[in-house]
């Protein structure tokens, strides 16, 4: 009951005689009705109601409800009353009973014990001494926190990273030359440059007996092994390895880790690496760094510069950890794709590596080597007969693998191995080994227990449903099927189709001879090199009163488009300075078109192939189908430095090209490449266009080339004629 109306009930009751209530029964109705606290609609009916013995019930209805109601409240009060007591009476008996244990030195108190593990792993950590010192305040102010505080489980965790970073912990380096050659040569076939580096690491440390931490970051497309060789290099140096990719990473937060104030905060993933290692000294590999992103949380590659820098990182300062961590001693190892997307700060930061690929003949000992005999274990077929021969391999990789890596070559190796095990399994049929027979006896044991409980499940309804699936999906092992002697599969070039369907790629060479306004030029990308054709047409026949014009297809971005610009007004000059009374380009409609057009293009390292192709068209003097050249051009004539002169070289040479032009400035780059990918080629370096001219038309019969043979024919317009003819667009 309502307990505003027990004075005015109290006072009600005093007032009233028996009689007088028993006299006036509406007036007790209505006093019933007033002090209620009943729903607005039944105290209404009761106030409306004017025959006395109908409200009389009316009002026993109210009131019967609020002693419901009111027995109701006083049973849960009583019930809370009851669990607040003996919550309270438990507390209290066990502060009594952990006073008395404690008192006789039988368990001492969970804090307590916290804070002296805590202590105990500190005193076995060489911590610096400003770290010691935080360690210590954080360590006191954890010992006067009540357990129940928000601030306890905070200081708590804080206190467990600060004491699993590896103070001064650091693992033992081997510098052993011999051994490091064998473990880089077991897991990796060529790529010297890097084992080269990694050599020169280790002898450094060897002399100075200590190394110091480096950064290196190993550029090239994919597939190369770049990731995997930063594992074989921890290997070599008995060094703890750890790896994270920062490809798409946008907060950062996840490299220099959360202010302890967040809930759930955590250190970056610097510290978390140096808490799974357990040594100051481990090999960090950040992959994907050229695909780090940029958010609203900041910018990541920004707070790689601390990280990576040699200078400052033997303070780095996680947000979460907030006390300076030495990095000095970690060998940083990342991989990118291309240097382009990654900051020049962060860059310059870097000692850049870089994996051209692999050629054809490294990709064919690495598919011996290494792929083949993994696919056919993988496969199950490591005891058949079963043979991927050499010529197979090398059709492999000319027709369906050319990327530069072996990531593609691995899973069509792993795809002929597949389809080779489906063959045997076929043609050997279910006969050989029967079901029954193939399982062992724990596979019996799994496979009756199945049967069983699919009996009960038939009987006991949905338990034994619920408990057969589970059995299904226990492993029924199973005896493997054996290969008899007299299957014998070889897979060679000629019914490689059979496994792996039609070739991807043809051959590079799309002109046997070639004619007059194609040159063959060689492009880089991420797959590696590639033949790139470069045609020049005449679209219409020479006349006066033709306007020279250039047309420019084949899908050429912007810098691509200024080159072919720049090509052919250097070829108007050379035509102008070399051959004078050739007037071909003063006539002359031109269509430009470089092939593959579905394949964007971009780059200024087919300006002398455009040009030699405008000058073979002007010429009327075909090229050399077996003479690529590549090289950026000046209006001046000027060759200039081009990039990826190692996968050009592997594109012309498996074009079948024997001739190879490049600036001399690469000739640098040209001497440090291995002899098996100059092989059957001859390199010529050029500093000027007329070398390039000399090299492509040595057998030009200069007198006749003088004279345009398309512009035989053709007069030259008059002085009024030349007048009124419309001026050339600029």
């Amino acid at each position: 009951m309502n307990n505003l109306f027990r004075d005015q009930i109290s006072t009600f009751s005093m007032s009233q005689s028996t009689g007088n209530v028993t006299s006036e029964p509406g007036k007790l109705a209505d006093f019933a009705a007033a002090v209620s606290s009943g729903e607005q609609n039944e105290l209404q009916e009761v106030l409306a109601c004017m025959n006395v013995e109908e409200r009389m019930q009316k009002a026993l209805i109210v009131l019967k409800k609020e002693l419901m109601n009111a027995q109701l409240q006083s049973k849960i009060t009583k019930d809370v009353e009851n669990k607040i007591s003996k919550r309270q009476r438990e507390y209290w008996l066990m502060e009594q009973m952990k006073g008395i244990r404690r008192e006789l030195g039988l368990e001492s108190d969970g804090k307590d014990k916290m804070v002296e593990k805590f202590g105990k792993k500190a005193g076995k950590l060489a911590m610096p001494e400003a770290v010691r010192k935080i360690f210590d305040e954080e360590l006191n102010k954890l010992a006067h926190l009540e357990t129940a505080a928000s601030e306890f489980n905070v200081t708590r965790n804080y206190l467990d990273w600060l004491t699993q970073i590896p103070w001064g912990q650091r693992s033992a380096e081997n510098f052993g030359i011999p051994h490091a050659v064998k473990i880089l040569d077991e897991d990796h076939y060529g790529l010297q440059d890097v084992k080269d580096r990694i050599l020169e690491f280790i002898a450094v440390g060897k002399l100075r007996g200590t190394v110091e931490g480096k950064i290196l970051c190993f550029v090239g497309p994919p597939g190369v092994g770049k990731t995997s060789i930063g594992k074989s290099i921890a290997r070599a140096l008995n060094r703890q390895y750890y790896r994270f990719s920062v490809g798409g990473l946008t907060d950062v937060a996840e490299i220099k880790g959360h202010r302890r104030t967040y809930v759930g905060a955590l250190p970056g993933r610097i510290v978390q690496a140096l808490k799974k290692c357990q040594t100051e000294n481990p090999l960090i590999l950040i992959d994907e760094i050229d695909k780090i992103g940029r958010g609203y949380q900041g910018d990541p590659s920004s707070a790689l510069l601390e990280l990576l820098d040699p200078e400052q990182n033997n303070s780095f300062l996680d947000h979460y950890m907030d006390v300076p961590v030495d990095l000095s001693k970690v060998l940083f190892v990342c991989t990118a794709n291309m240097t382009d997307t990654i900051p020049r700060p962060l860059l310059d930061r870097m000692e850049l590596i870089t994996l051209s690929g692999y050629v054809a003949n490294e990709k064919k000992a690495i598919a011996n080597r290494y792929l083949a005999p993994a696919a056919k274990e993988a496969a199950g077929l490591k005891e058949a007969h079963v043979e991927l021969t050499g010529e197979a391999i090398e059709e492999l990789i000319k027709s369906y693998c050319r990327e530069s890596g072996v990531r593609n070559l691995k899973k069509q190796i792993e795809k002929v191995y597949r389809k080779s095990a489906l063959k045997i399994v076929q043609e050997l049929g279910e006969e050989v080994l029967p079901e029954d027979e193939a399982l062992t006896e724990e596979g019996k044991s799994a496979l009756q227990a199945e049967e069983r409980k699919a009996g009960d499940a038939d009987e006991g309804g949905e338990k034994a449903a619920t408990t057969s699936g589970e059995v299904e999906t226990t492993e029924k092992p199973r005896i493997p099927l054996r290969v008899p002697d007299s299957v014998r599969v070889e897979i060679g070039k000629d019914n490689l189709t059979d496994y792996l369907g039609p070739p991807v790629f043809t051959s590079d060479r799309l002109y046997d001879v070639s004619p007059p306004g194609v040159s063959m030029g060689l492009a880089w990308t991420q797959m590696g090199g590639a033949a790139m054709y470069i045609e020049s047409i005449l679209q219409a026949p020479l006349r006066p009163s033709t306007r020279p014009q250039l047309e420019i297809t084949g899908n050429l971005k912007s810098v691509m488009k200024e080159s072919t610009t720049i090509a052919y007004s250097f070829a108007k000059s050379f035509m102008v300075k070399q051959f004078a009374n050739n007037h071909f380009f003063d006539k002359a409609k031109l269509h430009l078109h470089v092939p593959d057009g579905a394949v964007s293009k971009d780059g200024p390292s087919a300006g002398i192939t455009m040009a030699t192709s405008l000058l073979s068209l002007a010429l009327d003097a075909p090229v050399n189908p077996t003479v690529a050249m590549t090289g950026e051009l000046t209006l001046t004539g000027k060759v200039l430095r081009i990039g990826g002169l190692r996968e050009k070289t592997v594109a012309a040479r498996r074009a079948g090209c024997k001739t190879v032009i490049f600036p001399s400035d690469n000739t640098s780059d040209w001497l440090e490449l291995p002899e098996n990918i100059k092989e059957g080629l001859e390199g010529h370096a050029v500093g000027w266009y007329g070398e390039v001219f000399d090299l492509v038309f040595p057998d030009l019969d200069r007198k006749q080339a003088n004279q345009c043979k398309m512009c035989a024919g053709v007069e030259k317009p008059t002085e009024k004629e030349e007048h009124e003819r419309p001026q050339e667009d600029e």
